[in-house]
C-alpha cells in the first residue's frame, strides 16, 4: 500500500466545483461491475476511467511482462490477469461524482463481491456476448438481489465469433427472471460490430478517434429502420408500465426522451426493470452510452433506503438517513494492511467526516481521530479534508474489523454486518525456518482482518497451523502472498474438506456432574433433550425449566456448556451443526453448584446424548458449472458422474454447451487438470458451495476410520 511517498504528495485535490458535486447527493452514484469471471469486468472499468479523464492511457489486463490494468494493481492480479481484491476508485461524467468498485469474477473471492454489494447503490452486471449468462453470474445476481441492488446489464465482447445479445436477453429473461428490456441494437456483429443504435433517441451511435473516444450520432441505416423501429416499440411498451404519462404518451404518439427515460428510472429503482446495453470494451464500443444510463437510472443515496439497528433500544430497526447534516453513521467494509498501517475502507450513510474528528467504533466503543482521509483510485490515495453522506472514502491507521460501524458517539446505531459464506476447505502450513514463524504469524494476523472468509487456528491435536478459505485458488494465493509480502516460506499439508457432524434423531439426557474435592466440590445436574434443526441453524439452545430446578444465573452456564463441545464432534472430530439443545429440567446444590459446575455438567451431558442421537457425517456439496463445445459433452457428463455429481441441467447452443452439476467437494481436488486434458483446454469450470448433504456409507467409514487411525497414532506419540 502506497504510503506519503511524491507520487501521493502530487495527488490532485479536489476543487471547489467537484466538491460542490459531491455534496449534491442526487449527483453522487456508488457502483458495482460484477460479472462471472473473464466477462470484461476490469477491461471496462479501465475504459471508463480513461472517457471519464481519469486515466490518460488505457492498459490491458495482461501477464507480468505487462503494464496491467489500473485496478489490478496486486502483482498477483497482473501475473495471473484475474482479479483478486476488489479496487476502489472514483471519477466524474455528466456532472455526476461516480464511485466504482471493480469486483473479482471468481467465486473463491466471493467476500470482494459480497462487501462491496453490501455498501453499493447500483451495480451494471455484465454478460458475455458469447457465452452468455453463465453460472458465477448467477452467483452474482442473487447477491445483488439479498441487498437489494438495482442494476443495469452490459452485454459485452460483441466483436467476439459467436456473439448474439438477443440470446443472452433471453438468458437473462429465463435463468435470471429479469424483465430485461433492450435499450440499444447492435450495427452488425463479430468483426463486423460498429455501432449501436439506441432505441430512446433513434438515432445510430458509432465510435470514432483512435480509442473510441468521439461518440458520432448519425442517422440509423437504412437497412436497420424497421428492425429498429419494432424495438423501440416492444422497448416502449416494457418500460411504458413504469409511468402512466409515458402509457398516455405512447397513446397519443407524444412520446418524448424525458418521459421515456423517466420510466426507464422508475423501473430500475423498483428492482422490476433491467434495461441491456451492448458493447465491445475491448474495442472501444458502447462504453459512454453506458456511462449515460449510470447517471440517468441508477439511484443516488437519496433513492436507497438504508437501515441499521438502534443499540440503545435492543437493536430495533431504524432507518439511516441519507444527510450530511445528521449524527455520522458509517460502515468499514473493507480492510488493506500496509507498511504504514491499516487502511479501512468506509461507507458514510449519515452525517459527515473531517480530518481532525473524532470518531467511536459501535461495537469496541473505542475512539479514535481521523487522522488521514482518502479517496482511493485503485493503490493510489487522493488526501481530502471532508467527506459526507453517500461517499466511499478510506481511512488511516484506525484498528477494527471488516463490519464495524462508527459513529460520531452522539447516537448509538449500527449497520446491519454483510453475508458470510463458510469456508469449505482448509490445509495445514508450517514455516520452513524458525525465522519465519513470526513473520507467518504476522501475515495470518493480517489476512484473517482483511478477509472474513479466511480462517485459521491451530490444530490441538497436531499441533499444526491450519488455514481454510473458499477454494484451492483461494488459499493458493494466500500462501503466494506470505512468500511476497512477508518473505515466508511454507510447507504445505493435504487440502482437508471441511466436514461437518449433526445428529439425526431425538435423544433425552439426564446427567448429573458430582465431584467431591478437599474443600467445596462440583455438583450440577441437568436433564432434557436435543433434536436436530430443520431450518439450517448451526445451533438452537432452549429453556423450558420451570420452578427453578437449574438458579437462573446458572442457565447460561449450561449453554455455554454445550456450546463448547460444538467445536469437535465424536465421529470424525469436525464441528457439530444442526443441533437443538432443549433443557427442561435439573437440580443444583447450595454449597457445591457453580458455573463451571453446570459448564461441566453440560459437557458431560453432550458426551452422554450424542451417540444416542444417530451423529451422521455432512460434506459440502459444490455447484459446478462446466462450459465447453458441444463436442465434448458426453465426456464432461462423465466426468461428473464419476465424482459422485448429479446433474442439474444442460444447455446446448451454437456449438456450446453449459452443464450445471451438484458434486461433493472431497471428489473436486485435480478436476481442472483432467477437465483440461479431456477438452484440450477448451472447457473451463467454475465451483460454489451450494449445501451440506449426507455422506454416503462408504465414505462415513472411510473417514471414521482416518480418525481413529489419527488419534491411536497421536496416543503412541
Amino acid at each position: 500500500m502506497p504510503g506519503p511517498t511524491a507520487k501521493s504528495r502530487l495527488a490532485r485535490r479536489l476543487d471547489a466545483a467537484q466538491q460542490a458535486m459531491i455534496s449534491d447527493l442526487t449527483k453522487i452514484r456508488n457502483i458495482g461491475i460484477s460479472a462471472h469471471i473473464d466477462s470484461g469486468k476490469t477491461t471496462l472499468t479501465e475504459r471508463i476511467l480513461f472517457y471519464t479523464s481519469r486515466i490518460h492511457r488505457i492498459a490491458e489486463v495482461r501477464g507480468k511482462d505487462g503494464v496491467g490494468a489500473t485496478m489490478d494493481h496486486m502483482e498477483l492480479e497482473k501475473e495471473r490477469g484475474i482479479t483478486i481484491t476488489s479496487a476502489a476508485t472514483h471519477t466524474e461524467w455528466n456532472d455526476h461524482h461516480v464511485n466504482i468498485i471493480d469486483t473479482p469474477g471468481h467465486v473463491d473471492f466471493t467476500i470482494e463481491v459480497e462487501r462491496s454489494l453490501r455498501v453499493l447503490d447500483g451495480a451494471v452486471l455484465i454478460l458475455c456476448g458469447v457465452a452468455g449468462v453463465q453460472s458465477q453470474s448467477m452467483t452474482v445476481d442473487r447477491q445483488m438481489r439479498r441487498y437489494k441492488v438495482p442494476r443495469i446489464a452490459f452485454i459485452n465482447k460483441l466483436d467476439r465469433s459467436g456473439a448474439n445479445p438477443k440470446r443472452v436477453v433471453e438468458g437473462l429473461r429465463e435463468k435470471l427472471k429479469h424483465n430485461a428490456v433492450l435499450m440499444q441494437l447492435p450495427i452488425g456483429l463479430e468483426a463486423d460490430f460498429e455501432g449501436v443504435v439506441d432505441l430512446v433517441t433513434m438515432k445510430a451511435l458509432r465510435f470514432d478517434g483512435e480509442n473510441g473516444e468521439t461518440v458520432v450520432e448519425v442517422d440509423i441505416p437504412a437497412d436497420m429502420l424497421s428492425e429498429s423501429e419494432a424495438a423501440r416499440e416492444e422497448m416502449l411498451d416494457a418500460v411504458s408500465m413504469f409511468s402512466d404519462d409515458l402509457m398516455e404518451a405512447v397513446l397519443e404518439e407524444k412520446v418524448t426522451e424525458d418521459l421515456v427515460q423517466d420510466a426507464i428510472r422508475n423501473g430500475v429503482l423498483s428492482r422490476e426493470l433491467t434495461p441491456v446495453y451492448l458493447g465491445s470494451a475491448y474495442k472501444n464500443k458502447g462504453v459512454q452510452p453506458l456511462l449515460d444510463a449510470v447517471t440517468r437510472y441508477l439511484p443516488s443515496p437519496l433513492d436507497v433506503e438504508n437501515t441499521g439497528v438502534d443499540l440503545s433500544n435492543d437493536d430495533a430497526p431504524i432507518t439511516i438517513e441519507s444527510d450530511s447534516q445528521k449524527p455520522l453513521v458509517a460502515l468499514a467494509f473493507k480492510l488493506e494492511d500496509g507498511r504504514y498501517g491499516q487502511l479501512t475502507y468506509i461507507r458514510i450513510y449519515q452525517g459527515s467526516m473531517k480530518r481532525g474528528d473524532s470518531i467511536y467504533n459501535a461495537r469496541t466503543q473505542r475512539k479514535h481521530k481521523v487522522g488521514r482521509l482518502v479517496r482511493m483510485h485503485s493503490a493510489d490515495m487522493e488526501e481530502i479534508e471532508e467527506a459526507g453522506a453517500g461517499d466511499i472514502v478510506a481511512l488511516f491507521g484506525i484498528e477494527c474489523a471488516s463490519g464495524d460501524t462508527f459513529t460520531d458517539g452522539t447516537v448509538e446505531l449500527a449497520m446491519s454486518a454483510m453475508h458470510v459464506p463458510e469456508s469449505v476447505i482448509s490445509l495445514s502450513i508450517k514455516p520452513t525456518d524458525n525465522k519465519a514463524q513470526a513473520n507467518m504469524g504476522k501475515a495470518l494476523g493480517r489476512f484473517v482482518r482483511e478477509d472474513p472468509t479466511f480462517r485459521t487456528w491451530v490444530d490441538e491435536e497436531s499441533g499444526e497451523t491450519v488455514i481454510a478459505g473458499m477454494g484451492e485458488l483461494h488459499l493458493e494465493v494466500y500462501v503466494e502472498r506470505m512468500k511476497r509480502e512477508y518473505q515466508v516460506e511454507v510447507e504445505t499439508g493435504a487440502p482437508q474438506v471441511a466436514y461437518r457432524e449433526t445428529i439425526s434423531q431425538r435423544a433425552d439426557f439426564d446427567y448429573v456432574h458430582k465431584k467431591q474435592t478437599g474443600g467445596s466440590g462440583q455438583y450440577g445436574k441437568v436433564a432434557g433433550y436435543v433434536e436436530p434443526l430443520t431450518d439450517g441453524s448451526e445451533f438452537e439452545f432452549v429453556d423450558e425449566i420451570r420452578g427453578g430446578a437449574i438458579p437462573t444465573e446458572y442457565v447460561p452456564s449450561v449453554e455455554k456448556g454445550f456450546r463448547q463441545m460444538l467445536d469437535k464432534g465424536r465421529v470424525i472430530g469436525f464441528p457439530v451443526t444442526g443441533m437443538k439443545v432443549v433443557v427442561n429440567d435439573g437440580q443444583s446444590h447450595s454449597v457445591d453448584s457453580s458455573d463451571m459446575a453446570f459448564q461441566a455438567a453440560a459437557r458431560g451431558a453432550f458426551r452422554e446424548v450424542y451417540g444416542r442421537a444417530k451423529p451422521i457425517i455432512l460434506e459440502p456439496v459444490m455447484k459446478l458449472g462446466v462450459e465447453g463445445p458441444t463436442e465434448f459433452q458426453g465426456g464432461i457428463l462423465k466426468s461428473v458422474m464419476q465424482r459422485r455429481g448429479s446433474v442439474v441441467g444442460t444447455t446446448e447452443e451454437e456449438g456450446f454447451c453449459q452443464i450445471e452439476a451438484e458434486v461433493p467437494f472431497a471428489e473436486m481436488f485435480g478436476y481442472a487438470t483432467d477437465l483440461r486434458s479431456l477438452t484440450q483446454g477448451k472447457a473451463e469450470f467454475t465451483l460454489e458451495f451450494a449445501k451440506y448433504a449426507p455422506a454416503p456409507a462408504e465414505v462415513t467409514e472411510e473417514l471414521k476410520k482416518k480418525y481413529a487411525d489419527r488419534r491411536v497414532g497421536d496416543d503412541e506419540e
